[in-house]
Parts: structure tokens; sequence; C-alpha cells
């Protein structure tokens, strides 16, 4: 008996990590367990979620597993996206080029900077008083 392949791709994004899992199905895509439009409520979330999918359909060939934590729902949709993308790429190398060039396989280093001592914030001060 043959074994089903399984393709495994992790992405993040912010404190979000997203570990994303191919497996041949009937492509539906499943996020910790709830349902896509479920998991993700804004339409935002969902297509910057799945623009990975754009560049390779998976209708009818694969089903998606994701399990994502933390963060929030903005980080996580990247870090999903990243995860898509990665698996993809194991999938189909040839649309490493055109990943690339969406920016698809770039992970975003953007995170909150540190707030400093002796500060209300990480550059917001204290309010000064002269008197």
């Amino acid at each position: 008996m043959a074994k089903k392949s399984i393709i495994h791709a992790v992405g993040k994004r912010k404190t979000g990590i997203a570990r994303a899992y191919f497996k041949e199905g009937a492509g539906k895509i499943i996020i910790n367990g709830r349902d896509f439009e479920q998991y993700f409520p804004l339409e935002s979330y969902r297509v910057s979620a799945v623009k990975p999918l754009a560049f390779y359909p998976i209708e009818n060939k694969y089903d998606i597993y994701v399990n994502v934590a933390g963060g929030g729902l903005s980080g996580q949709a990247g870090a999903v996206r990243l995860a898509l993308a990665k698996a993809i790429l194991l999938i189909n190398p040839d649309l490493k080029e055109t990943l690339a060039k969406a920016s698809m396989l770039t992970r975003d280093p953007r995170v909150k900077e540190r707030k400093k001592y002796g500060q209300k914030a990480a550059r917001a001060r204290f309010q000064f008083s002269k008197r």
C-alpha cells in the first residue's frame, strides 16, 4: 500500500508561526481544526492568506491543514501566506521566480520595537515639566 505524501512548510510573520501541510485530497483548507472562512472572519485576511494559491491552484488536488499560533490575526494571515508559498515551491520548483517577484517568499521582518527604560514607550517620552 502506497503512503500518501505530505508536504510540510513553515511561515512566520511578527510573532505568528504557521505550519502548513499539503495532503492529497479535495481542495479544502482547515486552520487549527476550523474552516478557513470561520477562522479568518475578515475578507482582507482571507485574501492575504491564500494569495499564493493564485499562482498554483489546488482545486481537487490537495487538502491544506494549517497549525498557526502566536500573534494576532493579521500576523497569522501573513504567516499562513508564507507557509503556503513555501509549500507550493516544494510542489512546483518552477514557480520560484514568479513567487519571488510577487514577494511571496520573503519573510516580512517588521516587528514591534521594544519599550526602553525611562520612557513611556519605544520612542515616546514622559511629559517634561519645567516647574
